[in-house]
């Protein structure tokens, strides 16, 4: 971000640190005609007018555009946009000293005191260096300059009168004296002059200035002084002060509490706060809300202490609750002055005498903890001026026009840094444990404070032990109390404000586990005619929060944890709202995983669909679009997984992440498929059956992260075991798996007989898609045995009843086979057909694995066809699919394949470090063709930096790798030179 400074001569910071000098007379007029127009459209005429005072060149658009051009190159972050209005250059108070300026001085105008009208219209004087743009000569400007000027000496003088006002007028004579030296016919800065001489005890030397500016004005002018430079001297004459001094205070009042010492965070919502009620516009009302212990009252007073400048009249504070209206409005009339009788007996008396003693004050209204939108209207002031400031666990939607600003948990660093200000230096020492407390305490103020607190008492607890208490969700709530502060009170003053029917929906939801309800869940749960009402009241209580729709259209709703665990003590609800819940879960995801191709490579569980409770067309419109009903509830769906498996319902858990994963496999979600068979795997127990299917999809799931070795010591593993079982299905799945993960390892014979073994444990119930992934691992073996013919055979096979399929997805994972064996068969043009066919039937599935693998097939083919741009660009796309998915050897494939490119740009020095990375990691993962490629194009990039040795090691390393027969690593071995060839 750039800076300017017009205010002297003129200058440009940017970067910070750093001052660049124009060099060109031209670019520094253009460049002072803009600032000083800051934010204003400036005509091109003026601007021509400027630039050449003479007579313009024709070229003077051209040659304006050119100086504009240079500006932008040599100054970062300069922002001028040209309209048809002219050029305006665009800058804020903190990035131009003028702007800074006005800003400043504005500020000193709005001030409710001398005081602080007087630090405003210092910190404004202070932004000026010397003369306007000192040094740059610009006749088109000398108007403007001199109008500065005016304005710098205006703000000068409202600065006198104002130090003068408060009393500060003996450091003021030497400077006064200095600017009537300058400005001799000013009569306001004799008048000032004549006061602070005359306060200081110089009477005569009061009188002389007087004296002086009458004859000047007179031999110059022709004029008599002005009325109130007499006035002033009249005033001197009679000994009395000319500005008599403020008296003391006698109508504010303030009665805010004391601001809390340890305040932290918030910055952004004290802005929109004291910048909504300090607008000046009518009476504006804000209301900050938020769930309990989120610290709103806390926030309400920090606030109106900043106010209070703004509002020199008073702060009146009301600790509103469930209090008396009539004993409410007496308290504050007696804080106003009107006491005893004078005090009426009606309430709307005293409202009306309230609002009286407001009329054309400027006070701040703060009304704590309001229950009640009527209330609230009723302490309304009646005259602009004032503003009021509401806090409640409400969100008072009733109450019209007021600004709302909903207050939720602390971001994570300010809630380190308050439990850092109340335990000390410990938590910045234990990072871990400190972040287990704050999540536990959900990131609200009132259990940070709590827990800090406790932490402060007792300065033997760790912080862990602290921690792993607070984690126990049955004590929770017990340990989030100290002294008279407690979360559970907190709470409970808001659910004891409920209806009986919305009680009983709060503590329904609150059995949920869920991090989060659909509308129609939320329904289901309460299970009564008036479930809507309920479900408002609760969001307006603050206790359950309301969120935008997901993407099936549904609302969502949620309750903090610590909310949730107050629910989860009280008495638990009659009704079968939850079963109603948790059978429609399990069935619209046994629905939605039916409706998505099934890419994950192990076979579906079977099983009869289970009974839908809901209704046909909320079915429809939530799984309109299958993938996005599981993206909405991906991680309530891992939670109940977890949960059924707490209730020993390991084979709804199983089945239900098997639905799950069909979305999550597709997606590239790995990590949460991983979760998600850990839990289950942890709670098989003695269900041998239930382990080994947990243990394949673990597996499968190394295997996708490049992990072979493991994966393929996994895979044989879990085939004893399954063959143990009977399991002959799932065993089928993890032989063709393992054919895959052999052919990564570069055992081609040995995936060859693991695929036909997979082939016969196929029974007849197995589909084509079953045995088209058997095929590709045969066809992947018979290539790295040298036997194209015979993959070729195979993958025109898969083709054929692919296509009597008419399923896109299977039709495109089959062309991306057949086109790298007609690649390897020496026919590139079929190749390219094949593949580019393959991407672009892919690209309409949301198979996005598929599509990786294809584009990477893709850039393969086009490299050995010499189409060096498209090969890059396919590499490119497949790489960042791979990235999104989090498959890493694909992801390394193209990598390498980039790199080696840029060998071929000249950028071998670049490309080296990229290699190597490539290179540990296959050699991590066990892959000897993957490592030998790596090792070649390692190779090429050596020669091309000149380092003999290391190009004749990498070129010893690959040889020594390189398997004779392995066809399609030679054909990637021609693709990848080709690549590395200079452009």
């Amino acid at each position: 971000m750039a800076y300017f400074a017009v205010l002297g001569a003129l200058a440009i910071e940017s970067p910070p640190g750093q001052w660049p000098v124009l060099r060109g007379a031209r670019q520094r007029t253009l460049l002072a005609v803009l600032l000083l127009n800051a934010n204003q459209h400036v005509h091109v005429d003026v601007l021509v007018e400027a630039l050449w005072p003479e007579r313009p060149p024709k070229s003077y658009t051209s040659n304006l555009h050119t100086y504009l051009s240079r500006l932008r190159e040599r100054i970062d972050g300069l922002r001028v946009e040209h309209g048809p209005l002219g050029y305006r250059l665009q800058a804020e108070p903190h990035e131009l000293d003028l702007l800074a300026f006005r800003a400043a001085a504005a500020e000193g105008k709005r001030a409710g005191d001398a005081v602080a009208a007087s630090e405003h219209y210092r910190r404004a004087l202070a932004q000026w260096r010397g003369p306007v743009l000192a040094g740059l000569p610009v006749p088109r400007l000398e108007a403007d300059v001199a109008r500065l000027e005016s304005e710098r000496l205006a703000v000068f003088e409202d600065c006198v009168d104002a130090e003068l006002t408060a009393g500060r007028h003996g450091e003021l004579t030497g400077e006064l004296q200095a600017m009537i030296t300058e400005h001799p016919l000013r009569e306001r800065l004799a008048a000032q002059l004549m006061t602070a001489l005359h306060r200081a005890g110089r009477q005569g030397d009061s009188l002389e200035i007087y004296r002086r500016l009458r004859t000047t004005l007179i031999e110059e002018l022709g004029v008599e002084p002005g009325a109130e430079a007499r006035r002033v001297h009249a005033a001197v004459l009679r000994g009395e002060d000319p500005v008599p001094r403020l008296p003391a205070p006698v109508w504010p009042v303030c009665q805010l509490p004391p601001d809390v010492a340890d305040f932290t965070g918030r910055d952004a919502e004290l802005a929109e706060l004291t910048g909504v009620l300090g607008s000046g516009d009518g009476v504006p009302v804000a209301v900050l809300s938020g769930e309990p212990g989120a610290g709103k009252s806390t926030l309400a007073v920090r606030a109106a202490h900043r106010l209070r400048a703004r509002f020199p009249d008073g702060q009146l504070y009301v600790p509103s609750g469930p209090r008396d209206l009539g004993d409410v409005l007496a308290d504050l009339l007696r804080a106003l002055g009107v006491t005893g009788p004078a005090i009426p007996d009606d309430v709307r008396a005293r409202a009306a005498v309230f609002r009286g003693r407001l009329t054309d004050r400027r006070v701040l209204v703060v009304l704590d903890d309001a229950t009640d939108p009527e209330h609230v209207r009723t302490l309304l002031p009646g005259t602009p001026g004032c503003a009021v400031l509401v806090t409640s666990r409400r969100r008072l939607s009733g109450l019209a026009g007021a600004h709302r600003l909903p207050l939720g948990p602390l971001p994570d660093a300010d809630a380190a840094s308050l439990l850092t200000r109340l335990a000390g230096g410990r938590v910045a020492r234990e990072p871990a444990d400190a972040a287990r407390i704050i999540a536990a305490c959900d990131h609200l103020p009132l259990a940070l404070r709590i827990a800090g607190s406790r932490l402060a008492i007792r300065p033997h607890l760790r912080l862990a032990e602290l921690a792993d208490r607070l984690e126990d969700e049955v004590r929770r709530l017990d340990e989030l109390t100290v002294s008279d502060l407690g979360v559970r009170g907190s709470i409970a003053l808001s659910y004891d404000g409920l209806r009986p029917l919305t009680r009983r929906a709060f503590r329904l939801i609150g059995r949920c586990t869920n991090l989060d309800l659909p509308a129609w869940a939320v329904t289901a749960l309460i299970d009564d005619p008036g479930a809507d009402e309920a479900v408002e009241e609760l969001v307006e209580a603050s206790l359950l929060e309301s969120g935008g729709p997901d993407e099936t259209g549904e609302g969502r709703y949620r309750l903090h944890d610590l909310v949730r665990l107050y629910a989860t003590e009280l008495d638990a609800p009659d009704g079968g709202g939850l079963r109603t819940v948790l059978s429609a879960t399990l069935a619209l995801a046994d629905t939605a995983a039916a409706r998505l191709p099934r890419t994950v490579p192990m076979p579906a569980l079977a099983r009869e669909a289970p009974p839908q409770p809901l209704p046909p067309e909320l079915v429809e419109r939530l799984l309109a679009r299958p993938e996005r009903w599981f993206a909405a509830e991906r991680a309530n769906l891992l939670l109940l997984v977890g949960t059924l498996c707490g209730l020993d319902r390991r084979h709804d858990a199983l089945l239900l992440l098997d639905r799950l994963s069909g979305y999550l496999y597709l997606q590239g979600h790995y990590a949460d498929m991983r979760a998600g068979y850990e839990t289950v795997l942890a709670a098989a127990g003695e269900d041998r059956p239930l382990a080994a299917i947990a243990e394949a999809n673990l597996t499968l799931l190394r295997h996708a992260r490049g992990q072979y070795e493991e994966a393929a010591a996994g895979y044989r593993e879990c085939a004893k075991k399954l063959e143990e079982h009977g399991d002959r299905r799932t065993h089928a799945w993890v032989s063709a798996n393992l054919a895959h993960c052999l052919i990564g390892l570069g055992r081609a014979e040995e995936a060859l007989h693991t695929a036909a073994h997979a082939r016969e444990l196929f029974t007849v119930d197995g589909d084509a898609a079953d045995l088209s992934w058997v095929r590709a691992a045969e066809s992947a073996a018979l290539h790295r045995l040298g036997r194209v013919v015979d993959a070729l055979a195979v993958d025109e096979e898969t083709v054929a009843l692919a296509r009597k399929s008419a399923e896109p997805r299977e039709l495109g994972i089959a062309l991306h086979g057949v086109a790298w064996s007609l690649l390897l068969s020496g026919r590139p043009s079929e190749a390219a057909s094949a593949i580019t066919e393959s991407v672009t039937l892919l690209r309409t599935t949301p198979a996005r694995s598929s599509l990786a693998k294809s584009l990477r097939t893709l850039g393969a083919i086009e490299a050995s066809r010499g189409e060096r741009r498209r090969s890059v660009e396919a590499f490119e796309a497949a790489r960042d699919l791979a990235r999104e998915l989090d498959e890493r050897p694909r992801e390394l494939s193209c990598t390498r394949a980039i790199a080696a490119s840029w060998i071929g740009e000249g950028l071998a020095a670049q490309a080296i470090p990229v290699l190597q990375a490539c290179l540990d990691e296959f050699r991590e993962m066990g892959g000897r063709p993957a490592t030998s490629l790596t090792w070649l194009v390692l190779h090429r990039a050596y020669e091309a930096m000149g380092d003999k040795p290391a190009a004749a090691e990498a070129a010893t390393e690959a040889a020594a790798l390189t398997e004779p027969r392995d066809a399609s690593a030679a054909t990637l071995r021609r693709a990848l030179l080709a690549l590395t060839e200079p452009v």
